[in-house]
């Protein structure tokens, strides 16, 4: 039976999630989704749209929907919905959390790798985090579990654009592109978005394309002469420049954000044993840091492929498909809470051939 895939919705506190799940919840959609809402949110979704009998904590939708409240663990709350789905009590196809406004998504997303009954079941889709562009720039500055939210992302919605200027979404965009570059950005309003644009992003897929923002860091104003390396792609590789890209004329210049992130590329192939013993010895000393990781390598002797990720310690490899005519090429992305991006880059270099 096909796992159920579960898209993991966070944001800070006033960040729009409970409109976006009465969308989810109220439009005719055709789809059967089950929302799973903490009950510790900012606002009860069930006051406003649910008719709910206070014994039960799984209400079926009109539209086919259902919400569960926790009241518990979010294993336990995971194994119910399941349970009643099997003996054919519920029906649906796929799950939607909604963390707490302050709540650090990794514990959740390690959920669907560490217990065994979860992981027979369900299947990790992505994580999906909203931004409010009036009020998330002071957020992100004054509380680091807003920058992990954006750290964990795999889409980023940035809420209620209407109520401030272009400039200032885009300087909001800016900054959180560089704290993520491998989540798309977004900006929605009224909590209005496409389900295929929540939905099926497959952003815990080892095999899903590696995407870094093709703008991350692209805008440089230093001389690429200098580098030695060929810049003729969409964005470059900042790692082996020896060159400083904190560059103040960004819009997010002036902001100490904990969370960042930086690319890795290299032509040059990886000895899979070195990098095997690197990346083992990183977790082991980085892993609690390290908020998610992702790649597509290229590896000495083997004509395929090979597409890791990870969160946190946890890390996993796949091989992919063949090169083909494209050129054989390293990608890398770590976001992470300070991490000693110099060092990383050092021993990434050293365990190429």
């Amino acid at each position: 039976m096909a796992l159920i895939p579960v898209t993991i919705l966070t944001g800070f506190l006033g960040s729009g999630k409970t409109t976006l799940l009465k969308h989810i919840l109220t439009a005719e959609h055709g789809k059967k989704i089950a929302v799973i809402e903490n009950e510790f949110g900012e606002e009860n979704i069930d006051n406003d749209i649910l008719v709910q009998d206070n014994q039960e904590n799984i209400v079926q939708m009109s539209n086919g929907c259902i919400c569960c409240t926790i009241r518990g663990d979010l294993v336990e709350a995971l194994n119910e919905l399941w349970e009643q789905r099997r003996d054919k009590k519920i029906s649906f196809e796929r799950v939607v959390i909604e963390t707490t406004g302050v709540a650090n998504p990794g514990p959740v997303a390690q959920t669907f790798f560490m217990d065994d009954d979860v992981a027979d079941h369900y299947v990790l889709d992505a994580v999906v985090t909203l931004v409010d562009a009036k009020h998330g720039p002071q957020q992100l500055t004054e509380h680091e579990e807003a920058q992990r939210q954006v750290g964990f992302a795999d889409q980023i919605f940035i809420t209620k654009t209407d109520l401030v200027t272009p400039a200032q979404v885009d300087a909001l965009r800016n900054r959180l592109m560089h704290m993520n570059p491998r989540a798309p950005i977004q900006g929605i309003s009224k909590g209005i978005v496409p389900l295929d644009a929540v939905l099926d992003l497959k952003g815990f897929n080892l095999n899903a394309k590696l995407d870094i923002d093709p703008h991350f860091l692209g805008q440089d104003d230093h001389d690429h002469a200098t580098c030695g390396h060929d810049h003729s792609h969409d964005y470059h590789d900042h790692s082996t420049c020896g060159h400083d890209h904190s560059h103040d004329h960004h819009d997010h210049a002036g902001h100490t954000d904990r969370i960042q992130s930086f690319v890795f590329r290299s032509d040059k192939p990886f000895d899979h044993k070195k990098l095997e013993d690197f990346l083992g010895g990183i977790l082991e000393v980085f892993g609690e840091k390290m908020l998610r990781y992702k790649g597509v390598l290229y590896v000495k002797g083997s004509n395929r492929k090979v597409v890791f990720q990870g969160v946190h310690q946890m890390m996993g490899s796949d091989m992919a498909g063949l090169w083909g005519a494209e050129p054989k090429q390293t990608r890398m992305v770590f976001i992470g809470i300070d991490l000693p991006k110099d060092t990383l880059l050092a021993g990434l270099e050293g365990c190429l051939v």
